[in-house]
């Protein structure tokens, strides 16, 4: 797949928080950002929570991809922050951490997607893609992490929660990855319609995420 389809119709917010202590991690995700269009002066780097902190104070964060493991601490602490100052912000994890109590701390705390960095580069283009076309991409190791933890005995039981045959086909769209416009193109929907429908689809299962909503899908058998 070429750079240029990747970056088809891309909407770029800016600034771009980038936090990760590996100068040679930093500079890969720089180089992805400069190919799906982002100028240079829109990346806003930070090795540690001190120095990302530092760059909150000085301007708003439009998008934030964050690493788990920081010398100061928990990249955790900074995505609550985030959140809390932002509801609405996407905020991308991209961490070799594994374990699956640091992958739902994370994502309690508010995180949009979570892919590993030993993914390749097209993979990690692919994910941030879908971030900002209003996706929430899952790595499949943490993918798998989310199925595993579902109680037993939900999956295959399906209740529908009062999705209507629409409502239930975009949401296993959303659980693929999609954003809204992708979901639009693929449905043959505008992108304000998919937002209501998703809309409906939050109320009907009482969360306020799309990483919730496909948690909550999952354990009333809803993706299957």
């Amino acid at each position: 797949m070429s750079v240029s389809a990747l970056t088809a119709d891309l909407v770029l917010p800016s600034p771009v928080l980038l936090v990760d202590d590996e100068p040679g991690e930093r500079q890969r995700l720089e180089a992805l950002l400069l190919d799906l269009g982002y100028p240079a002066d829109a990346l806003v780097f930070a090795a540690s929570l001190k120095e990302a902190r530092a760059c909150l104070i000085d301007q708003p964060i439009a998008l934030a991809l964050v690493d788990l493991g920081l010398p100061d601490g928990s990249g955790i602490e900074l995505i609550d922050e985030l959140r809390t100052r932002d509801p609405g912000l996407s905020i991308m994890v991209i961490s070799a951490w594994r374990a699956r109590e640091e992958i739902f701390a994370a994502l309690r705390a508010g995180a949009t997607g979570y892919v590993l960095k030993e993914r390749d580069d097209l993979e990690i283009m692919l994910a941030l893609r879908s971030v900002l076309r209003g996706g929430a991409p899952i790595d499949p190791f943490v993918a798998r992490q989310i199925i595993e933890e579902l109680p037993a005995g939900k999956v295959g039981q399906p209740d529908d929660g009062g999705l209507t045959p629409r409502e239930s086909e975009i949401l296993r769209l959303v659980a693929e990855g999609l954003g809204n416009r992708d979901i639009g193109e693929r449905l043959f929907l505008s992108r304000y319609t998919v937002e209501s429908h998703i809309k409906r689809i939050y109320r009907k299962l009482e969360v306020s995420s799309r990483t919730q909503a496909i948690h909550a899908a999952g354990q009333r058998g809803l993706l299957a």
